[in-house]
């Protein structure tokens, strides 16, 4: 009887034994899944990255502007983005452009600002200029040094 018992004893040892392995396998898959995940991921982004123009729509307004903007190979201006698109530039067909396109910018998407109505390519590197300050400039309201005025000791009525 006692080599049933010896018998026993190998088989819970060898039945613990395939536990185990089964247990590291399981959890061998939930990493290799993890990681899986986590490319699919990484490939969403570079995808975004890389080819900024499958977040436009092919042969929208915006999607000739950037068009226009790399065959240029530097920021236009948004006349001469109309122009070159064909449109009448008009009050309305400016602010609808630079509108759209400034809604990239604000969230650094596509498109930068670098001068005023300007626009160029995060993906040529062209820079946006920050907006000037909301604040007059410290010389606001006095008169220059060299005019005539500055000889009068009054003070200037409003």
């Amino acid at each position: 009887m006692s080599e049933r018992r010896l018998i026993e004893e190998r088989l819970r040892k060898k039945e613990q034994e395939v536990r185990t392995y089964e247990e590291k396998i399981r959890e061998a898959k939930i990493y290799a899944q993890a990681l899986r995940d986590i490319l699919k991921m990484m490939d969403r982004a570079d995808e975004v990255e890389v080819s900024p123009e499958t977040t436009l729509k092919s042969g929208s307004m915006i999607a000739q502007a950037r068009e226009a903007i790399i065959k240029n190979g530097a920021p236009i201006h948004v006349d001469d983005l109309l122009a070159a698109l064909g449109k009448e530039v008009t009050r309305e067909s400016k602010a609808s452009l630079a509108g759209s396109i400034a809604a990239y910018v604000r969230r650094n998407e596509i498109f930068t600002r670098p001068a005023p109505s300007t626009f160029g390519l995060v993906e040529l590197g062209h820079e946006t200029v920050e907006d000037e300050p909301d604040e007059p400039p410290p010389s606001f309201g006095r008169l220059p040094s060299n005019s005539p005025e500055t000889d009068i000791d009054d003070e200037i009525p409003f």
